[in-house]
Protein backbone atom coordinates (compact mmCIF):
# COMPACT_ATOMS: atom_id res chain seq x y z
CA UNK A 1 0.00 0.00 0.00
CA UNK A 2 2.92 2.63 0.36
CA UNK A 3 3.17 5.07 -2.08
CA UNK A 4 0.04 4.68 -4.06
CA UNK A 5 -0.45 1.88 -7.09
CA UNK A 6 1.64 -0.54 -7.25
CA UNK A 7 4.35 -2.11 -7.48
CA UNK A 8 4.38 -0.70 -4.16
CA UNK A 9 8.24 -1.23 -3.26
CA UNK A 10 9.64 0.17 -0.35
CA UNK A 11 13.06 -0.72 1.36
CA UNK A 12 11.23 -3.02 4.45
CA UNK A 13 12.12 -6.09 6.14
CA UNK A 14 11.75 -9.43 4.54
CA UNK A 15 7.79 -10.30 4.36
CA UNK A 16 7.86 -13.25 6.63
CA UNK A 17 4.49 -12.10 8.08
CA UNK A 18 2.97 -10.38 5.38
CA UNK A 19 4.23 -13.90 3.47
CA UNK A 20 2.52 -16.24 5.69
CA UNK A 21 -0.80 -14.37 5.44
CA UNK A 22 -0.67 -14.19 1.58
CA UNK A 23 -0.65 -17.88 1.54
CA UNK A 24 -3.35 -18.16 4.32
CA UNK A 25 -5.37 -15.81 1.70
CA UNK A 26 -5.11 -17.61 -1.24
CA UNK A 27 -6.36 -20.76 1.00
CA UNK A 28 -8.49 -19.40 2.81
CA UNK A 29 -9.36 -15.98 1.17
CA UNK A 30 -8.81 -12.32 2.31
CA UNK A 31 -9.80 -12.11 6.29
CA UNK A 32 -7.61 -9.96 8.36
CA UNK A 33 -7.82 -12.33 11.04
CA UNK A 34 -5.13 -14.49 9.48
CA UNK A 35 -2.37 -11.90 9.97
CA UNK A 36 -3.51 -11.25 13.84
CA UNK A 37 -3.19 -15.59 14.12
CA UNK A 38 -0.24 -15.40 13.25
CA UNK A 39 1.23 -12.60 15.20
CA UNK A 40 -0.34 -14.31 17.98
CA UNK A 41 1.54 -17.89 17.45
CA UNK A 42 4.79 -15.66 17.28
CA UNK A 43 3.94 -14.13 20.50
CA UNK A 44 2.99 -17.42 21.85
CA UNK A 45 6.00 -18.99 20.80
CA UNK A 46 8.27 -16.04 22.32
CA UNK A 47 6.21 -17.00 25.88
CA UNK A 48 7.45 -20.51 25.24
CA UNK A 49 11.25 -19.88 24.03
CA UNK A 50 11.61 -17.54 27.26
CA UNK A 51 9.80 -20.52 29.90
CA UNK A 52 13.37 -22.64 28.29
CA UNK A 53 15.56 -19.73 28.08
CA UNK A 54 14.94 -19.06 31.89
CA UNK A 55 15.21 -22.54 32.90
CA UNK A 56 18.27 -23.08 31.19
CA UNK A 57 20.03 -19.40 32.14
CA UNK A 58 19.51 -19.68 35.59
CA UNK A 59 19.28 -23.48 36.47
CA UNK A 60 15.19 -22.73 37.89
CA UNK A 61 12.14 -23.81 36.65
CA UNK A 62 10.50 -21.13 38.76
CA UNK A 63 12.60 -18.74 36.86
CA UNK A 64 11.74 -19.65 33.49
CA UNK A 65 7.98 -20.02 34.67
CA UNK A 66 8.52 -16.39 35.78
CA UNK A 67 10.34 -15.19 33.04
CA UNK A 68 7.01 -16.36 30.29
CA UNK A 69 4.69 -15.25 33.13
CA UNK A 70 6.12 -11.44 33.03
CA UNK A 71 6.96 -11.42 29.14
CA UNK A 72 3.11 -12.58 28.87
CA UNK A 73 1.66 -10.05 30.73
CA UNK A 74 3.97 -6.78 29.61
CA UNK A 75 1.42 -4.27 28.04
CA UNK A 76 3.76 -4.63 24.94
CA UNK A 77 3.07 -7.72 24.85
CA UNK A 78 -0.57 -7.72 25.31
CA UNK A 79 -1.51 -5.46 22.56
CA UNK A 80 1.33 -5.69 20.14
CA UNK A 81 1.42 -9.55 20.74
CA UNK A 82 -1.73 -9.59 18.26
CA UNK A 83 -0.92 -6.60 16.29
CA UNK A 84 -0.62 -7.13 12.65
CA UNK A 85 2.89 -6.29 12.25
CA UNK A 86 6.07 -8.06 11.95
CA UNK A 87 7.70 -7.16 15.46
CA UNK A 88 6.44 -9.97 17.00
CA UNK A 89 7.93 -12.14 14.50
CA UNK A 90 11.53 -10.52 15.13
CA UNK A 91 11.16 -10.53 18.68
CA UNK A 92 10.37 -14.42 18.63
CA UNK A 93 13.50 -15.12 16.30
CA UNK A 94 15.64 -12.91 18.35
CA UNK A 95 14.86 -14.72 21.15
CA UNK A 96 15.29 -18.08 20.16
CA UNK A 97 18.21 -17.32 18.17
CA UNK A 98 19.92 -15.76 21.01
CA UNK A 99 19.16 -18.69 22.94
CA UNK A 100 20.19 -21.24 20.94
CA UNK A 101 23.65 -19.17 20.56
CA UNK A 102 24.20 -19.03 24.07
CA UNK A 103 23.87 -23.24 24.19
CA UNK A 104 25.51 -23.41 21.43
CA UNK A 105 28.84 -21.40 23.05
CA UNK A 106 28.38 -22.27 26.68
CA UNK A 107 27.79 -26.50 25.99
CA UNK A 108 29.16 -27.02 22.31
CA UNK A 109 32.85 -27.67 23.42
CA UNK A 110 34.32 -28.45 20.01
CA UNK A 111 31.79 -25.79 18.16
CA UNK A 112 30.49 -28.08 16.25
CA UNK A 113 29.63 -27.48 12.53
CA UNK A 114 26.18 -29.46 13.10
CA UNK A 115 25.71 -27.12 15.79
CA UNK A 116 26.80 -24.09 14.19
CA UNK A 117 23.74 -24.55 11.87
CA UNK A 118 20.47 -23.26 14.17
CA UNK A 119 22.14 -20.72 15.35
CA UNK A 120 23.58 -19.05 12.41
CA UNK A 121 19.85 -19.66 10.70
CA UNK A 122 18.10 -18.28 13.65
CA UNK A 123 20.46 -14.96 13.61
CA UNK A 124 19.78 -14.46 9.85
CA UNK A 125 16.12 -14.57 10.29
CA UNK A 126 16.73 -12.54 12.81
CA UNK A 127 18.05 -9.74 11.50
CA UNK A 128 15.83 -10.39 8.52
CA UNK A 129 12.80 -10.40 10.22
CA UNK A 130 13.69 -6.39 11.46
CA UNK A 131 17.19 -5.45 11.12
CA UNK A 132 16.72 -3.64 14.52
CA UNK A 133 17.39 -7.46 15.61
CA UNK A 134 21.12 -7.04 15.11
CA UNK A 135 21.52 -5.37 18.18
CA UNK A 136 22.38 -8.87 18.98
CA UNK A 137 25.55 -8.90 18.11
CA UNK A 138 26.32 -7.09 21.31
CA UNK A 139 24.89 -10.00 24.05
CA UNK A 140 26.65 -12.75 21.53
CA UNK A 141 29.99 -11.22 21.79
CA UNK A 142 29.53 -11.06 25.22
CA UNK A 143 29.02 -14.90 25.26
CA UNK A 144 31.92 -15.29 22.80
CA UNK A 145 34.26 -12.99 25.50
CA UNK A 146 32.60 -15.40 28.42
CA UNK A 147 34.03 -18.65 26.56
CA UNK A 148 37.37 -17.12 25.77
CA UNK A 149 37.52 -16.41 29.80
CA UNK A 150 36.61 -19.30 30.63
CA UNK A 151 39.10 -21.03 28.54
CA UNK A 152 36.91 -22.73 25.66
CA UNK A 153 38.40 -23.50 22.18
CA UNK A 154 37.20 -21.18 19.77
CA UNK A 155 37.58 -21.60 16.45
CA UNK A 156 37.98 -19.32 13.50
CA UNK A 157 35.59 -20.42 11.02
CA UNK A 158 32.47 -21.22 13.80
CA UNK A 159 33.02 -17.95 14.98
CA UNK A 160 33.06 -16.13 11.58
CA UNK A 161 30.10 -17.96 10.22
CA UNK A 162 28.15 -17.42 13.76
CA UNK A 163 29.20 -13.29 13.27
CA UNK A 164 29.26 -12.52 9.90
CA UNK A 165 27.07 -14.93 8.30
CA UNK A 166 23.77 -13.40 9.06
CA UNK A 167 24.78 -9.89 8.91
CA UNK A 168 26.17 -10.52 4.41
CA UNK A 169 23.15 -12.63 4.32
CA UNK A 170 21.28 -9.05 5.26
CA UNK A 171 24.08 -6.83 3.47
CA UNK A 172 22.73 -8.77 0.10
CA UNK A 173 19.20 -8.48 0.84
CA UNK A 174 19.15 -4.98 1.89
CA UNK A 175 21.00 -4.45 -1.66
CA UNK A 176 18.74 -6.24 -4.00
CA UNK A 177 15.61 -4.62 -2.43
CA UNK A 178 17.04 -1.59 -2.53
CA UNK A 179 17.56 -2.11 -6.48
CA UNK A 180 14.50 -1.88 -7.32
CA UNK A 181 12.71 -0.10 -4.13
CA UNK A 182 10.59 3.08 -4.91
CA UNK A 183 11.29 4.31 -1.36
CA UNK A 184 14.42 4.02 0.78
CA UNK A 185 12.46 3.46 3.49
CA UNK A 186 15.00 2.57 6.08
CA UNK A 187 18.40 3.61 4.79
CA UNK A 188 16.54 7.02 4.28
CA UNK A 189 15.31 7.40 7.99
CA UNK A 190 18.74 6.30 9.22
CA UNK A 191 20.42 9.11 6.90
CA UNK A 192 18.57 11.52 7.31
CA UNK A 193 17.40 11.57 10.56
CA UNK A 194 19.45 9.03 12.79
CA UNK A 195 22.56 9.37 11.94
CA UNK A 196 22.31 13.75 11.80
CA UNK A 197 20.68 13.89 15.29
CA UNK A 198 23.54 11.76 16.45
CA UNK A 199 26.40 14.15 15.41
CA UNK A 200 24.08 16.45 17.04
CA UNK A 201 24.53 15.26 19.50
CA UNK A 202 27.86 14.61 20.09
CA UNK A 203 29.00 17.90 18.50
CA UNK A 204 27.33 20.31 21.27
CA UNK A 205 26.43 20.26 24.50
CA UNK A 206 23.21 22.17 23.51
CA UNK A 207 22.67 18.81 20.66
CA UNK A 208 23.35 16.09 23.65
CA UNK A 209 20.88 17.95 26.04
CA UNK A 210 18.14 18.01 23.21
CA UNK A 211 19.05 14.12 23.08
CA UNK A 212 18.72 13.14 26.85
CA UNK A 213 15.57 15.04 26.74
CA UNK A 214 14.11 12.71 23.68
CA UNK A 215 15.91 9.62 25.79
CA UNK A 216 13.97 10.07 28.61
CA UNK A 217 10.45 10.33 26.76
CA UNK A 218 11.39 7.22 25.00
CA UNK A 219 12.47 5.61 28.26
CA UNK A 220 8.67 6.65 29.72
CA UNK A 221 7.74 4.95 27.00
CA UNK A 222 8.93 1.61 27.24
CA UNK A 223 7.32 2.17 31.57
CA UNK A 224 4.06 3.63 30.56
CA UNK A 225 2.95 1.69 27.59
CA UNK A 226 5.32 -1.69 27.25
CA UNK A 227 6.16 -2.37 30.75
CA UNK A 228 3.90 -0.79 32.99
CA UNK A 229 4.86 0.82 35.55
CA UNK A 230 5.04 -1.52 38.39
CA UNK A 231 6.72 -4.04 35.76
CA UNK A 232 9.37 -1.09 34.94
CA UNK A 233 10.31 -0.66 38.54
CA UNK A 234 10.95 -4.51 39.28
CA UNK A 235 12.91 -4.94 36.20
CA UNK A 236 15.18 -2.03 37.50
CA UNK A 237 15.27 -4.03 40.82
CA UNK A 238 16.35 -6.80 39.04
CA UNK A 239 19.39 -5.27 37.37
CA UNK A 240 20.52 -3.72 40.55
CA UNK A 241 20.55 -7.52 41.62
CA UNK A 242 21.96 -9.02 38.41
CA UNK A 243 25.59 -8.79 39.67
CA UNK A 244 24.26 -11.62 42.80
CA UNK A 245 21.69 -13.56 40.91
CA UNK A 246 23.39 -16.65 39.64
CA UNK A 247 23.18 -17.12 35.83
CA UNK A 248 24.96 -18.89 32.68
CA UNK A 249 26.05 -15.89 31.51
CA UNK A 250 25.60 -12.75 32.57
CA UNK A 251 27.66 -11.45 29.55
CA UNK A 252 24.41 -12.12 27.68
CA UNK A 253 22.06 -10.14 30.19
CA UNK A 254 24.28 -7.43 30.90
CA UNK A 255 25.10 -7.14 26.43
CA UNK A 256 21.57 -7.24 25.49
CA UNK A 257 20.49 -4.38 28.57
CA UNK A 258 24.07 -2.02 26.82
CA UNK A 259 22.65 -3.02 23.28
CA UNK A 260 18.80 -2.13 24.41
CA UNK A 261 19.86 0.97 25.64
CA UNK A 262 22.46 2.28 22.74
CA UNK A 263 19.62 1.29 20.46
CA UNK A 264 17.00 3.83 22.18
CA UNK A 265 19.59 6.04 22.58
CA UNK A 266 20.24 6.56 18.55
CA UNK A 267 17.08 4.92 17.07
CA UNK A 268 14.37 5.37 19.19
CA UNK A 269 15.10 8.77 20.07
CA UNK A 270 14.91 9.97 16.53
CA UNK A 271 11.60 7.42 15.72
CA UNK A 272 9.71 7.84 19.04
CA UNK A 273 7.02 5.03 19.01
CA UNK A 274 6.67 2.15 21.69
CA UNK A 275 6.47 -0.70 19.52
CA UNK A 276 10.50 0.19 18.62
CA UNK A 277 10.92 -0.95 22.29
CA UNK A 278 10.09 -4.63 21.93
CA UNK A 279 13.42 -6.02 21.55
CA UNK A 280 13.69 -5.17 25.64
CA UNK A 281 10.69 -7.16 26.82
CA UNK A 282 12.21 -10.62 26.92
CA UNK A 283 15.61 -9.64 28.52
CA UNK A 284 13.24 -7.50 31.03
CA UNK A 285 11.19 -10.77 31.86
CA UNK A 286 14.59 -13.41 31.68
CA UNK A 287 15.85 -10.67 34.35
CA UNK A 288 12.93 -10.76 36.13
CA UNK A 289 12.79 -14.31 36.23
CA UNK A 290 16.03 -15.01 37.73
CA UNK A 291 15.51 -11.92 40.28
CA UNK A 292 12.34 -13.74 41.11
CA UNK A 293 13.98 -17.59 41.49
CA UNK A 294 17.18 -16.09 43.32
CA UNK A 295 14.26 -14.36 45.75
CA UNK A 296 12.32 -17.13 46.63
CA UNK A 297 15.61 -19.32 46.87
CA UNK A 298 16.70 -16.95 49.50
CA UNK A 299 13.27 -16.93 51.62
CA UNK A 300 13.40 -21.23 51.74
CA UNK A 301 16.57 -20.58 53.42
CA UNK A 302 15.69 -18.19 55.58
CA UNK A 303 16.02 -18.61 59.31
CA UNK A 304 12.19 -17.92 59.94
CA UNK A 305 9.11 -19.98 61.28
CA UNK A 306 7.33 -21.26 58.50
CA UNK A 307 4.57 -19.16 58.29
CA UNK A 308 7.05 -16.24 57.87
CA UNK A 309 8.45 -17.68 54.97
CA UNK A 310 4.92 -18.58 53.69
CA UNK A 311 3.85 -15.02 54.18
CA UNK A 312 6.88 -13.94 52.14
CA UNK A 313 6.29 -15.80 49.33
CA UNK A 314 2.91 -15.35 49.15
CA UNK A 315 4.11 -11.71 49.03
CA UNK A 316 6.08 -12.10 46.09
CA UNK A 317 3.41 -13.70 44.39
CA UNK A 318 1.19 -10.65 45.21
CA UNK A 319 3.57 -8.47 43.36
CA UNK A 320 3.34 -10.40 40.30
CA UNK A 321 -0.16 -10.47 40.14
CA UNK A 322 -0.30 -6.81 40.81
CA UNK A 323 2.19 -6.50 38.08
CA UNK A 324 -0.30 -7.83 35.63
CA UNK A 325 -3.73 -6.13 36.44
CA UNK A 326 -2.66 -3.01 34.90
CA UNK A 327 -1.25 -4.79 31.63
CA UNK A 328 -4.35 -4.10 29.95
CA UNK A 329 -5.22 -0.35 31.09
CA UNK A 330 -1.39 0.91 30.61
CA UNK A 331 -2.69 0.06 26.56
CA UNK A 332 -6.42 0.72 26.84
CA UNK A 333 -6.58 3.64 25.09
CA UNK A 334 -4.95 1.91 22.22
CA UNK A 335 -8.21 -0.56 22.18
CA UNK A 336 -10.22 2.45 21.58
CA UNK A 337 -11.76 3.43 17.80
CA UNK A 338 -13.27 6.76 16.92
CA UNK A 339 -17.07 6.18 15.89
CA UNK A 340 -17.26 9.26 14.33
CA UNK A 341 -14.14 8.58 12.13
CA UNK A 342 -15.76 5.06 11.35
CA UNK A 343 -19.09 6.71 10.20
CA UNK A 344 -17.24 9.10 7.92
CA UNK A 345 -15.37 6.82 6.52
CA UNK A 346 -17.75 4.57 5.50
CA UNK A 347 -19.61 7.36 3.96
CA UNK A 348 -17.06 7.90 2.03
CA UNK A 349 -16.69 4.43 0.82
CA UNK A 350 -19.95 4.53 -0.12
CA UNK A 351 -19.59 7.48 -2.03
CA UNK A 352 -15.97 7.41 -3.75
CA UNK A 353 -15.63 5.39 -7.01
CA UNK A 354 -14.28 1.85 -5.96
CA UNK A 355 -10.59 1.58 -6.23
CA UNK A 356 -9.62 5.21 -6.29
CA UNK A 357 -6.92 6.11 -5.17
CA UNK A 358 -6.76 8.21 -2.03
CA UNK A 359 -4.31 11.10 -0.17
CA UNK A 360 -5.42 11.03 4.01
CA UNK A 361 -4.24 14.12 5.35
CA UNK A 362 -3.95 12.23 8.33
CA UNK A 363 -1.49 9.30 9.87
CA UNK A 364 -3.28 6.35 11.39
CA UNK A 365 -3.99 3.11 9.66
CA UNK A 366 -7.99 3.24 10.77
CA UNK A 367 -8.91 5.24 8.40
CA UNK A 368 -7.78 3.91 5.63
CA UNK A 369 -8.57 0.98 6.95
CA UNK A 370 -12.37 1.86 6.91
CA UNK A 371 -12.27 3.57 4.03
CA UNK A 372 -10.91 0.65 2.16
CA UNK A 373 -8.68 2.59 -0.49
CA UNK A 374 -5.35 2.40 -1.25
CA UNK A 375 -3.13 5.42 -1.05
CA UNK A 376 -1.01 7.78 0.99
CA UNK A 377 -1.04 9.06 4.36
CA UNK A 378 0.12 12.13 5.55
CA UNK A 379 0.80 15.05 7.41
CA UNK A 380 -1.23 18.25 5.60
CA UNK A 381 0.85 20.45 7.36
CA UNK A 382 4.08 19.22 5.36
CA UNK A 383 2.44 17.66 2.63
CA UNK A 384 3.34 20.03 -0.33
CA UNK A 385 2.17 20.92 -3.79
CA UNK A 386 4.84 19.29 -5.00
CA UNK A 387 4.04 16.21 -2.79
CA UNK A 388 0.50 16.45 -4.24
CA UNK A 389 1.10 17.01 -8.05
CA UNK A 390 3.35 13.38 -7.81
CA UNK A 391 0.51 11.85 -5.85
CA UNK A 392 -1.89 12.93 -8.64
CA UNK A 393 0.44 12.10 -11.67
CA UNK A 394 0.50 8.63 -9.89
CA UNK A 395 -3.40 8.31 -9.80
CA UNK A 396 -4.54 9.62 -6.96
CA UNK A 397 -7.97 11.57 -7.38
CA UNK A 398 -9.35 12.52 -3.96
CA UNK A 399 -7.32 14.31 -1.24
CA UNK A 400 -9.30 13.51 2.12
CA UNK A 401 -8.85 16.71 4.40
CA UNK A 402 -9.61 14.84 7.77
CA UNK A 403 -7.31 17.37 10.12
CA UNK A 404 -8.08 20.58 8.44
CA UNK A 405 -7.13 22.85 11.00
CA UNK A 406 -3.33 21.61 9.99
CA UNK A 407 -4.44 21.75 6.21
CA UNK A 408 -5.20 25.77 6.80
CA UNK A 409 -1.93 26.01 8.60
CA UNK A 410 -0.18 25.18 5.77
CA UNK A 411 -1.21 27.80 3.35
CA UNK A 412 0.66 26.74 0.19
CA UNK A 413 -1.05 23.48 -0.13
CA UNK A 414 -4.59 24.45 1.26
CA UNK A 415 -4.17 27.33 -1.33
CA UNK A 416 -3.26 24.89 -4.15
CA UNK A 417 -6.41 22.74 -3.43
CA UNK A 418 -8.56 25.62 -4.62
CA UNK A 419 -8.40 24.88 -7.38
CA UNK A 420 -10.26 22.01 -7.46
CA UNK A 421 -13.92 21.14 -6.08
CA UNK A 422 -15.12 19.79 -3.14
CA UNK A 423 -16.59 16.34 -3.35
CA UNK A 424 -19.99 15.79 -2.36
CA UNK A 425 -20.60 13.20 0.38
CA UNK A 426 -21.88 12.54 3.97
CA UNK A 427 -18.66 12.62 5.90
CA UNK A 428 -18.02 15.82 7.79
CA UNK A 429 -14.56 15.93 6.33
CA UNK A 430 -13.67 18.33 3.36
CA UNK A 431 -12.93 16.11 0.12
CA UNK A 432 -11.31 17.38 -2.63
CA UNK A 433 -11.99 15.85 -5.98
CA UNK A 434 -8.31 16.36 -7.39
CA UNK A 435 -9.03 14.81 -10.89
CA UNK A 436 -6.86 16.88 -13.11
CA UNK A 437 -10.07 16.97 -15.70
CA UNK A 438 -11.65 18.94 -12.62
CA UNK A 439 -9.65 21.55 -12.49
CA UNK A 440 -11.98 24.64 -12.13
CA UNK A 441 -11.32 27.76 -14.05
CA UNK A 442 -9.28 30.36 -13.17
CA UNK A 443 -7.57 28.32 -10.79
CA UNK A 444 -3.92 29.04 -11.92
CA UNK A 445 -4.61 33.03 -12.15
CA UNK A 446 -5.98 32.34 -8.32
CA UNK A 447 -2.55 30.23 -7.71
CA UNK A 448 0.04 32.97 -9.53
CA UNK A 449 -1.75 35.83 -7.42
CA UNK A 450 -1.76 33.81 -4.06
CA UNK A 451 2.12 33.45 -4.96
CA UNK A 452 2.67 36.84 -5.70
CA UNK A 453 1.18 37.90 -2.01
CA UNK A 454 2.70 35.08 -0.23
CA UNK A 455 6.65 36.69 -2.10
CA UNK A 456 5.56 39.95 0.01
CA UNK A 457 4.95 38.56 3.09
CA UNK A 458 1.10 38.70 2.88
CA UNK A 459 0.03 35.07 1.93
CA UNK A 460 -1.82 34.50 5.03
CA UNK A 461 -3.54 37.77 4.14
CA UNK A 462 -4.76 37.10 0.77
CA UNK A 463 -6.34 33.91 1.92
CA UNK A 464 -8.40 35.78 5.16
CA UNK A 465 -9.76 38.64 2.56
CA UNK A 466 -11.22 35.92 0.65
CA UNK A 467 -12.31 33.61 3.40
CA UNK A 468 -10.19 30.53 2.85
CA UNK A 469 -8.15 28.24 4.43
CA UNK A 470 -9.21 30.48 7.97
CA UNK A 471 -7.29 28.51 11.31
CA UNK A 472 -10.02 28.67 13.61
CA UNK A 473 -9.56 29.79 17.50
CA UNK A 474 -10.82 26.17 18.39
CA UNK A 475 -10.81 22.91 17.30
CA UNK A 476 -12.73 23.31 13.53
CA UNK A 477 -16.16 22.25 12.91
CA UNK A 478 -16.94 21.56 9.46
CA UNK A 479 -20.42 22.81 8.05
CA UNK A 480 -20.77 20.86 4.97
CA UNK A 481 -23.60 22.80 3.64
CA UNK A 482 -21.57 26.31 4.07
CA UNK A 483 -18.34 25.46 2.28
CA UNK A 484 -20.69 23.79 -0.58
CA UNK A 485 -22.68 26.78 -0.91
CA UNK A 486 -19.85 29.60 -0.81
CA UNK A 487 -17.26 29.57 -3.47
CA UNK A 488 -13.14 30.66 -2.58
CA UNK A 489 -13.61 33.90 -5.49
CA UNK A 490 -15.47 34.95 -7.99
CA UNK A 491 -12.85 33.50 -10.37
CA UNK A 492 -13.41 30.20 -8.82
CA UNK A 493 -17.03 29.20 -9.07
CA UNK A 494 -17.96 25.89 -7.04
CA UNK A 495 -19.32 23.32 -9.77
CA UNK A 496 -22.29 21.30 -8.10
Amino acid sequence: MYNGPPPNYVELELQIVPFLAATFYKLFGIHEIFGRIISIAFGLGTVLVLAYFGRWLFASAIAGLTAAFFYSVFPGSVYYGRTFMPDCAMVFFLTVALYVSARYLREDAMMSRPGLIAPTLLLTFAYLAKPVAAMAIVPLLGLIWERRRAGGALRVLPLATLVLVPFIVLALYDERVAAYAQWHWASGIMRLHVLPALRAALSSGEGFGLKLASFRVAIGMLRETMLGSLSFALSLAAFVALPWTASRSKALLWGWLIAGVLYIFVVVTVERVDYYLLPLLPLCALTLGGATARSLAAIETLDAAPPARYALIGTVALVAIAAALPSRTAVASYYRYNQQAYRDAVALDRALPAGALVVLGHYGPDVQYYLDRFGWEEDPLLWTPFDEESAIRKGARYFIAIEENRLYRNIDLCAWLQRFPIAPSEATWSVYDTDPARVRPGADIFWRRFRAAERMGAGRAFLDRRNLCVVPAQPPKVDKSARKASGPTAMLPRKG
